[in-house]
């Protein structure tokens, strides 16, 4: 099918576009830009006026809970939550059950995904067997079946031998390594940030040193090995500091910052809210600012949503007994585009952060952006207008979120997978 998207303003961050022009696709690929090309005849004409026209998004970390969570979660439930959040590609963390340790599990999960003709899946597959720190994976089988990177999710590897054995096979094959830094000893039985608000509401805290002790792990065997590593989901101005130091040192390190810890922080508890329990924990006012502020000059490479439905038994518990996560699919573009508009971020650099600068962390060549002979997945938003976070208006299975009630900016109008509309109409 042939589709001309016009009048819309085309951001597109990996070509540098932030102007007026319209967009034209034939079957999956976008054709032009701009101005037709010869004999380009549309089975459908997409009005943008007034609209943002962008790459469709990237998160860099969304639990869809399949296999094995099915209560919490399904498949199809959390694909239609993507195509009303305008995310085109996401990357699923290995800690499913069964694990994603063995390429049947992961080409398992990638034809799946592909059944359902939504958002392209990415498995990132588990770095060591079972998640379990003692044996690494068969990596390059792993690559084959459909893994983009190797992660141990939210499960530290406190075996340093074994984590520097897996970052030397990945550096010698150039597989990328992504690691939450936690050190299990100094969070152990932790659920906030070591500060003042736990201390007065006498919650068991998890001080900033467990991300950096860990995270200064990474940095040095990532130094040593010359490995890919992405810190995923950094929660601390002290860990920024950190990644800060070694890339003068030559470390090759990029790092994402989940989109609720731009807005959030311990004091945002409140009454013991269980919406507010997450992993890491939301850190002091400071290290909000910190990634905020190292989020807009580029020193945080990316935003993910770091999507974790939890079902209503499990998450509407005393705040220390319930379970760690929170839905954001659909909340990745407002809550970047809100920061974007607190911090005075252009809309083109805001989006990088969610299309160009993710694929290049995923290793995605083929979305991302809008040139000519990309895959054509777009997002057609509404920079404008707000809508309020309510567990109605969410499609995914998992109602908890701590925005529940607030007003976001960016309303998605449109969602194209491959040339295809998924979401949207006239």
């Amino acid at each position: 099918m042939n589709i001309h998207i016009q009048n819309g303003r085309l951001v597109d961050p990996a070509n540098k576009i932030d102007a007026q022009q319209d967009l034209f696709i034939s079957d999956d690929k976008i054709v032009a830009v701009g101005s037709a090309p010869a004999g380009f005849v549309a089975d459908r004409t997409i009005d943008a006026s007034g609209l943002v026209v962008a790459p469709g998004l990237i998160d860099l970390a969304a639990r869809l809970r399949e296999p094995g969570f099915e209560y919490k979660a399904t498949l199809e439930s959390e694909m239609e939550a993507a195509m009303a959040g305008g995310i085109t590609s996401l990357a699923c963390p290995p800690d499913t059950d069964p694990v994603l340790d063995e390429p049947g599990l992961v080409e398992m999960l990638c034809f799946r995904a592909r059944s359902l003709n939504r958002a392209h899946v990415y498995p990132v597959g588990a770095l060591t067997a079972g998640l379990k720190g003692q044996r690494i994976t068969e990596m390059a089988e792993l690559v084959e079946a459909g893994c983009v990177a190797f992660s141990q999710a939210n499960v530290p590897l406190v075996d340093t031998q074994v984590l520097l054995r897996a970052m030397q096979y990945a550096a010698t094959f150039g597989f990328r390594v992504w690691l939450q830094p936690a050190d299990p000893f100094l969070g152990q039985g932790g659920v906030a940030h070591d500060g003042d608000v736990a201390s007065r509401m006498g919650l068991t805290g998890i001080p900033v040193e467990a991300e950096t002790v860990a995270l200064a792990t990474h940095l040095k065997l990532a130094q040593a090995t010359g490995v890919k590593l992405h810190v995923t989901r950094l929660s601390s101005a002290a860990g920024l500091q950190l990644i800060d130091e070694a890339r003068k040192l030559g470390v090759d390190v990029t790092c994402d910052v989940a989109a609720h810890y731009l807005h959030l922080c311990d004091v945002d508890i409140g009454y013991f809210n269980p919406l507010c329990h997450l992993d890491p924990p939301l850190r002091s006012q400071r290290d909000r600012e910190a990634l905020r502020a190292g989020l807009a000059d580029g020193r945080i490479n990316a935003v993910c949503s770091d999507h974790t439905p939890v079902d209503d038994d499990a998450k509407q518990m005393p705040f220390a007994e319930s379970e760690v996560g929170a839905t954001g699919l659909e909340l990745l573009l407002p809550l970047t585009l809100k920061w974007a508009q607190e911090s005075g971020v252009s809309l083109l650099d805001a989006l990088s952060r969610i299309t160009a600068d993710a694929a290049g962390i995923m290793g995605i060549t083929k979305g991302g952006h809008l040139g000519v002979g990309a895959r054509a997945d777009v997002c057609i938003f509404d920079a404008q207008a707000e809508r309020v976070v309510s567990r109605a208006s969410l499609k995914s299975q998992g109602k908890n979120t701590p925005f529940l009630g607030l007003s976001l900016p960016g309303v998605t109008r449109y969602t194209l997978v491959e040339g295809r509309v998924m979401y949207g109409k006239d």
